[in-house]
């Protein structure tokens, strides 16, 4: 066992199990252990791979769906562009490079990164030289104004409640443990969180099914929703997940790009649920104008992939050009990413139809 998976044992020996989701955030998080606080989980030789580190198209059209919703939204003479886990910050860079087609919107822009972890701020820094970034904690840290969001695989990796429905209702899952280590307990009651749950997810799942609710998530789409409501502005937010609200169990460990125990070797694996955007849509309540969800593929094919892949295509060498088309084709079709993720728009009631979600 590893030194946070006995600290880990420590209090569950001392307080009594854990929710799933206060595991994730000490697994992800613990300032000292937490997988997010100790590495640079991202690319070949780490555990995952994100969107931006595929094909550098897909922050480009990032950057040209940022300009085109800030025309959209009256060209603000100074507003806030920020990106929520912006993992080495080729996201930022690649929509930087793009928009600064439009130099008035780079003018205007005043660039904040939400970012936890010291490690990827380091990185961060080092993709974004050159460019003037501040660091936030969280969004309370931006600075009031307008304000443009982006989230590519933000929401995935907060944490996560789960419950399982039993003859008896809804009970939670916990982590405990025994002589054999970590393992997954129910607990003898329904606990408060259960009332998170969708009404329809709540009161027509079979017994034995498994559910997941994502607290921190709500709390930041509806915290969202209040900024963009009484400041403008939008937001995009790319993940994977399931457009309506339904049972499932969806938690995973990934290191190395292969799948891991959840309960083996805490933060040394990273840890994710799908995103439920209709969960996230009820936190924006009433506030927001919604769009989508849209599938990636679809999204990044009506903002013009094919076009900049042919762009690219036509200065590209052999090997290169079989790169740019094989990570366009990882982004966009249904057997990769092209339908599993999903892109969400949130703006004002009265915008018209963001880019990308025209119909």
């Amino acid at each position: 066992m590893n030194t946070l998976g006995k600290l880990i044992a420590r209090q569950i020996a001392t307080t009594g199990p854990v929710t799933v989701a206060d595991y994730m955030a000490t697994v992800l998080g613990h300032p000292e252990h937490g997988y997010y606080m100790t590495r640079d989980p991202l690319g070949g030789d780490g555990d995952f791979i994100t969107a931006p580190e595929i094909s550098q198209v897909f922050g480009e059209l990032i950057g040209i769906w940022c300009v085109a919703t800030w025309q959209l939204l009256g060209a603000p003479a100074r507003f806030n562009l920020v990106e929520f886990g912006p993992g080495r910050g080729t996201l930022m860079a690649d929509a930087l490079r793009a928009a600064a087609r439009m130099p008035g919107f780079i003018k205007a822009a005043a660039v904040s990164l939400v970012e936890i972890s010291p490690v990827l701020r380091s990185v961060q820094r080092q993709t974004l030289e050159g460019y003037d970034v501040s660091w936030r904690e969280s969004l309370e840290g931006v600075p009031e104004g307008p304000i443009l969001v982006v989230a590519n695989e933000f929401f995935d990796a907060l944490p996560a409640n789960q419950f399982v429905r039993t003859e008896a209702g809804w009970r939670e899952r916990l982590v405990g443990q025994d002589d054999d280590g970590p393992r997954f307990v129910l607990s003898s009651i329904a606990t408060p969180m259960t009332a998170l749950l969708a009404p329809e997810v709540r009161n027509n799942a079979p017994v034995g099914a498994v559910a997941e609710v994502q607290p921190a998530g709500i709390a930041v789409c509806a915290t969202l929703a209040d900024r963009i409501s009484d400041h403008g502005g939008a937001a995009l937010i790319v993940d994977y997940g399931h457009a309506a609200s339904a049972p499932g169990e969806t938690l995973q460990a990934v290191r190395r790009h292969e799948p891991s125990d959840v309960l083996r070797a805490p933060g040394e694996a990273d840890l994710t649920v799908h995103v439920d955007f209709a969960a996230l849509g009820r936190a924006a309540g009433d506030k927001l104008a919604l769009f989508g969800p849209l599938g990636q593929g679809e999204f990044l094919r009506r903002m013009g992939i094919a076009l900049r892949m042919e762009k690219l295509l036509a200065k590209a060498t052999g090997k290169q050009k079989k790169d740019i088309v094989a990570g366009v084709h990882r982004l966009i079709d249904d057997d990769q990413m092209g339908t599993l993720f999903k892109v969400f728009g949130l703006a004002p009631h009265g915008t018209p139809p963001l880019p990308g979600f025209e119909t």
